[in-house]
């Protein structure tokens, strides 16, 4: 995202020593800007593996790392003060639909008190744009496909879920309120070089090359829309600039909202795939079969998930669009990579 006249910005990310943020931040430096990051290092996976990212993100002389917790108001409030960034990326949260049915207090704490507290902050300090992870989870029980944006969302199937659809409703009450231009987008299951190990592309590629056992839910009668992470910024760098305004639709599809500068976004790539040739493709780039255990659908997951990308496309002419066979490679190359495997 080059602005015109060569001007550069001061962005804020937050959460970027994780798996989106990191990428979000490194494209975002790449390009000329300067990049304030925020990551409190929570334990949920290894820290070695944050810490790698950040340590890549520190080579650049435009990136500040700042250790901070955001539901700690007062010292947000300092930062943004310090930092004056002209654009929010908020992508900090607590991850995860299995972690949530043990520890669900955490995403009360870290997903809606830390959105919360920027929105505070933001108030306090207001920003050109203000960008924020949702999620396909959002969708919840709804059958009909694929999910458009303006589709109700009032059957969330767990506490992330819940958690991601309270910090939309908070953006879009301080949007109205203090007229603070937010987009918040829908991910579809984001995947790629440096991914969390909580997900499958990880867990299954981990299993797979040291010859253990994956566990395959509902015998592998599941679907998800899998969205390559270099697909992702793209998405995220092009909509910066498109700010939403009250009320004025640049689209018919148009999900903005009459009462706020408020817009949501779905990022995909509008072609689900079958958990078994999702599978396959992770055995075809590793050259080994995997050792497949059959189990029940766990609680709190969807059957299907599929994104309509038609409102990305009109508000930034983009698509996402690599195939799981292209994306599973580039993760399990820079997989082996990494660990030397």
């Amino acid at each position: 995202m080059r602005l015109p006249g060569g001007r550069t910005m001061k962005v804020l990310v937050t959460g970027s020593a994780g798996f989106i943020g990191f990428h979000i931040a490194r494209r975002l430096l790449q390009d000329g800007h300067a990049v304030a990051g925020i990551d409190s290092m929570v334990p949920y996976y290894d820290l070695r593996l944050k810490e790698a990212r950040h340590a890549i993100l520190a080579q650049y002389p435009a990136f500040r790392a700042h250790p901070l917790d955001l539901a700690d108001v007062a010292p947000l409030e300092r930062l943004l003060a310090a930092e004056a960034p002209e654009v929010v990326v908020h992508l900090a949260a607590q991850a995860g639909v299995r972690y949530a049915l043990e520890h669900p207090a955490s995403y009360i704490h870290s997903n809606i008190l830390g959105t919360y507290s920027l929105f505070e902050a933001c108030r306090q300090h207001p920003v050109r744009h203000l960008l924020m992870a949702s999620t396909s989870s959002a969708y919840g029980a709804n059958t009909e496909m694929p999910f458009r944006e303006t589709d109700a969302v009032a059957t969330p199937l767990n506490i992330y879920a819940a958690s991601k659809l309270a910090t939309e409703h908070v953006g879009h009450s301080y949007a109205h309120l203090w007229n603070q231009p937010v987009t918040a987008f829908r991910f579809f299951t984001v995947y790629g070089p440096w991914g969390r190990p909580d997900m499958a592309p990880f867990k299954f590629t981990d299993a797979i090359l040291h010859g253990r056992p994956i566990n395959i839910h509902n015998h592998g009668l599941m679907e998800r829309d899998f969205t390559h992470i270099d697909d992702l910024v793209e998405s995220i760098i092009r909509l910066v600039d498109v700010v939403p305004e009250r009320g004025r639709r640049l689209a018919e599809c148009d999900s903005v909202s009459p009462a706020a500068p408020f817009r949501v976004v779905n990022i995909g790539n509008a072609q689900p795939v079958q958990l078994l040739d999702f599978i396959a493709a992770i055995e075809g780039a590793t050259g080994r079969e995997a050792i497949r255990n059959l189990v029940e659908m766990q609680p709190g997951e969807v059957l299907k998930t599929w994104a309509d990308t038609t409102l990305l496309h009109a508000l930034t002419g983009y698509r996402p669009g690599t195939d799981i066979v292209t994306g599973i490679a580039s993760f399990v190359a820079w997989f082996r990579e990494y660990y030397g495997i």
